[in-house]
């Protein structure tokens, strides 16, 4: 017969209690089934647990057993919790794969939100481009990811928002003082900053000037520092450049409809952790005003 837990907390119980009577109230259950189970366990060791018969005093080896067994039901309480705390999206992690843009304008609300909920649950976000959260999902390293992706099947994919690329330059730059849409030859000859979302623009008249950028910074945080300190201008979606941001100015594009789809994607939702489910819907509650187009 196997050593169970329910053996250990009989042992524990009486030892702790003084008596079977007494052990048997605590743990609702008879003397009988108490005793019972107590002589199971001694003869599974092949000794004797208790020097007397009113179980007052434990044996050299009971002392020993007894400080092993309530280590175990410690442990197993431990666990029990944690895989109930699972269970219930108390605990655990989500696994973030994001473009830099959604994590600087989107997922901060986001966040804020799940932990007041879900305070224990440990949240891993790497932002990156749109190409590395694909792999990241596909070698399933990610729970979620945010980006302009199309994924193997099996993933769940939807639009989150779609929003058009416009000319972000500093505030004082002329283009801005002149309030109206940007044309191509309005770039031209202008220190341009290349960026991985620029090869969502397939206009003829963009090529020239994508190809003679002197500059590349694939980092949304580094090419918005980059612009507002004057060094170039750069194209980007609209809802990449925080609108609060005093020293960037975002101006529409005369001659292009080109655009940004941003999906979110993630594993079936009955394969995603219970904490990875949550944060789903936190998101999708807190971004459906996104949807649509801009």
């Amino acid at each position: 017969m196997a050593i169970k837990i329910e053996m250990l907390r009989c042992f524990c119980a009486v030892v702790q209690q003084g008596s079977l009577n007494e052990a048997a109230s605590e743990l609702g259950r008879t003397p009988s089934a108490v005793s019972m189970m107590l002589k199971q366990f001694e003869e599974h060791i092949g000794a004797p647990l208790f020097e007397t018969a009113r179980k007052s005093r434990l044996t050299p080896l009971g002392e020993m057993i007894y400080s092993e067994a309530r280590r175990e039901i410690e442990h197993f309480g431990r666990t029990v919790a944690a895989i109930e705390g699972l269970s219930r999206a108390e605990e655990g992690q989500v696994r973030l794969a994001v473009t830099p843009s959604v994590a600087t304008a989107i997922l901060p609300a986001v966040i804020r939100h799940f932990r007041r909920d879900h305070p224990k649950v440990r949240i891993d976000m790497r932002d990156m481009d749109s190409g590395s959260v694909q792999r990241e999902l596909e070698a399933e390293r990610a729970d979620i990811g945010i980006a302009t992706i199309t994924v193997a099947s099996g993933f769940e994919r939807k639009l989150l928002f779609s929003d058009a690329f416009g000319v972000v330059c500093a505030r004082d730059d002329s283009l801005a003082s002149r309030g109206e849409p940007v044309g191509w030859g309005d770039l031209a000859g202008r220190d341009f900053i290349a960026n991985g979302l620029c090869r969502l623009i397939e206009d003829p008249g963009f090529a020239a000037i994508r190809d003679a950028a002197l500059m590349s910074v694939p980092n949304t945080a580094s090419l918005l520092a980059l612009v507002r300190g004057g060094v170039g201008l750069t194209l980007l979606p609209r809802r990449a450049v925080p609108q609060e941001d005093a020293g960037l100015a975002f101006l529409p594009l005369a001659e292009s409809e080109a655009r940004r789809d941003l999906y979110l994607v993630s594993q079936p939702r009955r394969l995603l952790p219970p904490s990875a489910r949550a944060f789903l819907r936190v998101l999708e509650a807190e971004t459906s005003d996104l949807r649509g187009d801009i």
